[in-house]
């Protein structure tokens, strides 16, 4: 009786002392947390793998990911009872000593796939007590993980040769390729690779490798697990003569998808959109030559994924390492459309506002056009449309300079205050007097055609997720964020280039270019349906370039953009209404070519020019709506600042103004022939 108390005590004593060890000593699990990084594009294709920090290949394994068949093999050869053991074998180690005494060697170790993983989270040599401490880890293992769990862990940390660790790693380095479907001769190289990872490496040891392959190809055949056929055909495949490189795309903007996530990464790119605009970015800094780099932005404006992102042309032009996406430079005049929209809501100014473009000294401050001209009362629209720059600061002191600036600090671009021992914004910011990056004007413009509401970029499909739902930050309220695209689509296009809204199929884009002193920045900036957009043309070293101008430089690429994300990315929601009229696109598949000899614009006879047109209540009623007419070659499409005309039922053109103010009347032919006329309608809200 004695004698089992002691042994009652001496079990409990020894069961304390392990569970204090196990807590003393947990496992080192946090090494299979240090892995590589996957980034792919929105719809799962690999865009660039980014390695450990001390430089090893290693992906965190998914069985749902890798190939069922693979898995059967490996357990059939390496640990058949890994399901059902809890973490040492013990069958199984009887039997490989007893195997490994009668044969006077080691045949087998009759260590399970636990034990395993457990000498790959702690190296030690093959000695017995070192065999001792991986059974008592593969307990602690056990204890703290599922089994899924335990071969997720093992298949990440697999040796393969070199600083290849993982069934993943491997299958993309020897077979160019994910692990999720694979052949008999790749399973058997798969798993004989780690017995003996450099000697096996088909890549530098090809003869190591095919006896390796036949082996194991051999004990699945004597397993059951292979046909002989199957068996023959593995042993007779071709071994993989070289290592694929991993995959390398989108250099920057993975680099900003991967921060702060650990593992895969599933990005907001566009991997065909992604890999044309780094086509285009190095085609025209070429075409530039001087050291010019490029960086372009498209990003979604419902969810603010970024669908492209070029951070540089090149890496092998100077500054192509740095991400010129994220770097402040002078904005010139692409701030000018939120100035005005902040004027609009506080009711001092419209677009069809006149404002002065005279010479004027605000203090020791005194702005000049970029082509030293004065024009005079203009409306704030042209103004606006031909980037005067007196009219913009008289609009900004207005404003004010300083709540403007926080204004746009609030929506998540803080201007960089340049100059001045209290570094307070002053009227040059309205010109481009502030540094700001292209991420951060993107978030502006997104807002812009987001009916003001500003939020943050997202990088991942995860933030994506939520980022629609989000309320965002008012820069500007709706209706003023309206009436700033609709004065921007009519800005002058670049030469050669039909406004969108008169050609089938084509973005209708509302821009702002921008120019900042000295000819070191160009920009050009805007909202194309569901996509904003930025483009930056310059030097890294922030150099001049003589002539090069927004408008010149960076305003045409704008629009090869625009093209090339409508074509890849398609468009939704508002992007509907940058399409020509249904009724056209019926009538004519197309646009013919655009021929002035051929005939005369549409002339139009109703509203006349610069007509003022009253639209309010005639004795208590409400007047009827405009009947537009004109004449020309076939059906005449009739727009309104852009938009499509509505039509009665017996198809004829009629308009009924919203609100009082200045409108473009528009009538398009067959053959994509315009003609306009500006109108004021007066009499809406008056009494």
């Amino acid at each position: 009786m004695i004698w089992l108390k002691r042994s009652a005590i001496a079990l409990l004593a020894g069961l304390a002392v392990l569970f204090l060890l196990d807590r003393v000593f947990p496992p080192p699990l946090e090494r299979g947390e240090v892995v590589s990084k996957l980034i792919s594009d929105r719809h799962g294709r690999p865009l660039r793998a980014i390695p450990t920090p001390d430089n090893y290949w290693r992906f965190q394994a998914d069985l749902d990911e890798i190939d069922p068949i693979f898995v059967e093999a490996l357990l059939e050869v390496e640990d058949q009872r890994f399901w059902r053991h809890g973490g040492v074998d013990w069958a199984g180690m009887v039997r490989a000593a007893w195997t490994s005494a009668l044969a006077g060697r080691v045949v087998s170790g009759g260590s399970t796939i636990t034990m395993q993983t457990a000498r790959l989270l702690e190296p030690r040599p093959r000695t017995i007590p070192s065999k001792l401490i991986e059974m008592f880890r593969a307990h602690q293992i056990e204890a703290r993980l599922s089994k899924k769990e335990i071969l997720e862990l093992y298949l990440t940390l697999t040796p393969y040769g070199g600083n290849i660790e993982g069934i993943r790693a491997a299958s993309w380095r020897y077979f160019g390729r994910a692990p999720d479907r694979l052949s008999d001769d790749q399973i058997a190289l798969l798993i004989a690779l780690p017995q003996s990872p450099e000697v096996r490496r088909p890549d530098l040891r090809p003869e190591g490798a095919d006896l390796g392959r036949r082996a194991i190809v051999t004990k699945l055949e004597r397993l059951g697990y292979l046909d002989a056929a199957r068996a023959e055909d593995a042993r007779t495949s071709d071994l993989p003569t070289g290592a694929y490189a991993f995959p390398s795309e989108a250099w920057h903007a993975t680099a900003r998808a991967a921060k702060d996530v650990r593992g895969d990464v599933r990005s907001t790119l566009d991997a065909r959109l992604q890999a044309e605009m780094e086509a285009l970015a190095l085609s025209h800094a070429k075409e530039f030559g001087r050291e010019t780099q490029l960086a372009i932005l498209v990003v979604d404006i419902p969810t603010r994924g970024v669908r492209a992102a070029v951070g540089s042309a090149s890496r092998d032009i100077a500054g192509g390492w740095l991400d010129l996406t994220a770097q402040a430079r002078s904005p010139g005049s692409t701030l000018k459309p939120f100035i005005y929209a902040m004027a609009f809501d506080d009711g001092e100014a419209s677009g069809s506002t006149r404002i002065s473009d005279l010479p004027k000294r605000f203090a020791s401050y005194q702005p000049d056009n970029f082509d030293r001209m004065f024009r005079g009362d203009v409306r704030v629209s042209d103004a606006l449309q031909h980037s005067l720059n007196v009219p913009a600061v008289l609009a900004l002191d207005r404003v004010g300079p300083e709540r403007f600036a926080a204004t746009l600090t609030l929506a998540g671009a803080p201007p960089r205050i340049r100059g001045g021992a209290d570094h307070q914004a002053g009227l040059a910011l309205a010109l481009g007097g502030a540094g700001m990056t292209a991420r951060e004007l993107a978030v502006l413009y997104a807002a812009l055609g987001d009916g003001g509401r500003a939020k943050p970029l997202v990088w991942t499909a995860a933030e994506e997720t939520g980022s629609r739902e989000a309320s965002g930050f008012g820069l500007m309220g709706a209706e003023s964020a309206g009436e700033i695209l609709s004065i921007l689509r009519q800005t002058p296009t670049p030469e050669g280039r039909m406004p969108g809204r008169l050609t089938a199929d084509a973005p209708q884009v509302a821009f702002k270019t921008g120019t900042s002193y000295g000819f070191r920045d160009a920009w050009a900036a805007g909202v194309s349906g569901d996509h904003a957009i930025i483009v930056w043309v310059g030097r890294a070293d922030g150099a001049p370039r003589p002539g090069e101008t927004g408008r010149s430089a960076a305003l045409p690429i704008l629009f090869e953009v625009a093209d090339r994300a409508a074509y890849h990315l398609g468009g939704d929601g508002n992007a509907k209404a940058r399409l020509m009229s249904d009724r056209q696109n019926e009538a004519d598949g197309a646009l013919q070519a655009f021929d002035h000899n051929r005939a005369e614009a549409p002339h139009i006879l109703f509203p006349p020019k610069d007509a003022e047109l009253w639209s309010g209540e005639i004795n208590g009623a409400p007047s009827r709506p405009f009947v537009l007419a004109g004449r020309g070659e076939g059906e005449l499409s009739w727009f309104i600042d852009g938009a499509p005309c509505a039509s009665d039922d017996a198809g004829l053109p009629i308009w009924q103004p919203q609100r009082a103010g200045f409108y473009e009347v528009s009538a398009v032919d067959w053959s994509g022939r315009s003609s306009s006329v500006r109108v004021r309608v007066i009499g809406i809200g008056e009494s």
